[in-house]
Order: structure tokens, then C-alpha cells, then sequence
């Protein structure tokens, strides 16, 4: 996923919770392979202008050359002169290029040659942010383990831990932290990683993120908590992922009944929502049903459909 697909989404989730969160999910890509027929093609170019070739034309090459995966024709390349400081329209160096596409030994090649490992580009993203939105996990391992600054944060205030919270990678949350990851950095829109883990399902990410010590109740943008972006979960995850999320956040003390600043609690997001099932389950806990918003509305006046007010009139 491109960095300015993974901002769209995220902007997606920037205002209050009503209704939908987000259009859906990009799925998980795996590690882009190396396209041989694409290498030897480059690699024929390279050799028919390589006799009168000019720098811009070898580090363009250098470039191709990282996205594809072509060891062989980088380290000829990186030979005749092209530079791992160069840099393309977006700012990216070839290392973040290789990182991008999972090319794991162009990345330990590239570091050799004195890429500078925190190097951001237009957008800010590092190759770690990159590597992390990307899903390519031993990129990430080998930057961390390299000295790769883990907060360093990309457009709109988005580290590499929320990019890939968002994206439901437990192991490269796992491997961030452990790198000293800050769990409770909030971006631009003010939303830290265990928002985006939530509302989308994570209940692995949410609850390695409660152990390594994010307060249960702390409040984000809008003054909403984990579980007021549980209980609204996005269109694209699971009804029971979420509902698993939030018995999680109930069971490690989140205040069922607290409210955002428009005065709505869990209960009225997901009533609001349209989550039947998630209203049930609110209530089975304890929440709050005659509890009323700013504007004096309670969860029954918010109800989105049928089945959402169905199961707050069958509550006692």
C-alpha cells in the first residue's frame, strides 16, 4: 500500500464516529518477488548505454533496479557511480524503494553503501515507515536491528507503529515496540495505534499495546477512547472481532459508560452505527440505555436500524 493510500484511509477515520469509519481494508501484500524478465531487460539497457551513460540515467536505472529486485545490476550500478543518496520525484532514496518492495538483500546492499537509514522523503516516511505500512516484515527487522528510528513519523503524523496497526501486522507491532516504539503517540488527527487496532478488530494488537502500558481510558481526538472506536468498529472488520475487542478493553477497565465530546457513550456510537450485535453486547455489560448525548438523545433516539432498536427495547 502506497503512502498516500494509506493516509486516504487513515483520513477516512478522522471525524466522529458515525456510521461508517472506513471504506474497507487493503489486504496484506506479501513480499514483491523478483521480476527475473524485468532484471534482464534493465540489464540489457544498461549495457547498450553504459559506454556513454550519464549519472541521472544510472541512478534512474538504480531506482528500477530497487523496485524490481535486481541485485546483480544494483551492485554494477552502485559500481559504475550511481549514488544511494540519489533521490526521485517523491523524495524517496533507493533504499526506501527496495524497503517499499521487500527486497530484503538490495535493503543490506544499499545500507552498506552508506544509505542513511532515517532518510525521509517528501511525504516524511522513512524506509521503516514504508517497510511497515508495507507489510514487509524482515525489512522492518533488519532496520530495527540497524538503528532505524522507530518514531520517526510520516505525513499527517502517522509513525510506523500506527501505519501498521492500521494494517493489522501484530509482528511488526511486536518488533516495534520492542525497538522503543512509542505506544501512545498520536498523529495529526489524533488517533495513536491502539485507535486504528480497534476499530478495525485487532485484538492482539490492542492487547500487546495495553501491556506495554497505554491507559485503558485515555482519550483521543474528540475525546473518544479505545472503546468508543470498538464499539463503531470500521465497515471492514469482523462484527465479532470487534466484539472481542471490546470485551477485552471492558475486562482491562474501560469505563463502559464515558462519553466523547459530543456526551455520547459506546453504547450510542454503535446504536448510531447500526452494530445490533455490538449494542447487545454493551448492554449484557452494563451499559448505560436512558444515558443522553449534549443534545439530550439517547442511544434509542440514535439507533440506526431495526435491529439496533430491537435489542435496546428488549433490555432490562
Amino acid at each position: 500500500m502506497s503512502a498516500a493510500v494509506l493516509q486516504n484511509a487513515l483520513g477516512l477515520m478522522k471525524a466522529p464516529l458515525t456510521g461508517a469509519m472506513v471504506a474497507g481494508l487493503l489486504a496484506a501484500t506479501p513480499a514483491r518477488a523478483i521480476d527475473a524478465s524485468a532484471c534482464r531487460e534493465l540489464a540489457r539497457k544498461y549495457e547498450q548505454i553504459r559506454a556513454d551513460i550519464a549519472s541521472v540515467q544510472t541512478n534512474a536505472l538504480l531506482f528500477s533496479a530497487a523496485e524490481k529486485g535486481c541485485t546483480p545490476l544494483a551492485r554494477a550500478l552502485l559500481g559504475a557511480g550511481a549514488s544511494v543518496q540519489a533521490r526521485d520525484r517523491l523524495g524517496d532514496r533507493p533504499l526506501t524503494q527496495a524497503a517499499r518492495s521487500g527486497h530484503l538483500e538490495l535493503v543490506e546492499l544499499f545500507l552498506a553503501q552508506g544509505a542513511p537509514i532515517d532518510a525521509r522523503n517528501i511525504a516524511g516516511s522513512t524506509a521503516l515507515h514504508v517497510a511497515a505500512e508495507n507489510d514487509r516484515l524482515a525489512v522492518v527487522r533488519l532496520l530495527l536491528e540497524r538503528g532505524a528510528d522507530a518514531n520517526i513519523a510520516g505525513r499527517s503524523g502517522v509513525t510506523p507503529l500506527s501505519a501498521a496497526a492500521f494494517k493489522g501486522n501484530d509482528r511488526i507491532v511486536e518488533h516495534l515496540l520492542a525497538r522503543g516504539a512509542d505506544a501512545a503517540a498520536m498523529d495529526l488527527t489524533g488517533k495513536a495505534p491502539i485507535a486504528y487496532a480497534a476499530s478495525l478488530g485487532y485484538t492482539r494488537i490492542v492487547q500487546r499495546l495495553l501491556d506495554a502500558g497505554i491507559d485503558v481510558n485515555a482519550r483521543y481526538g474528540n475525546a473518544l477512547t479505545a472503546l468508543m472506536w470498538a464499539a463503531g468498529y470500521a465497515e471492514g472488520a469482523g462484527a465479532s472481532d470487534a466484539e472481542s475487542v471490546v470485551k477485552l478493553l471492558i475486562d482491562r477497565g474501560a469505563r463502559i459508560d464515558a462519553v466523547d465530546d459530543r456526551g455520547r457513550s459506546a453504547l450510542m456510537i454503535a446504536a448510531e452505527s447500526g452494530h445490533a450485535a455490538m449494542v447487545a453486547l454493551l448492554l449484557s455489560r452494563g451499559a448505560d440505555k436512558d444515558q443522553k448525548d449534549k443534545d439530550g438523545k439517547t442511544a434509542a433516539d440514535l439507533a440506526a436500524d431495526a435491529g439496533v432498536r430491537a435489542a435496546l427495547a428488549n433490555a432490562r
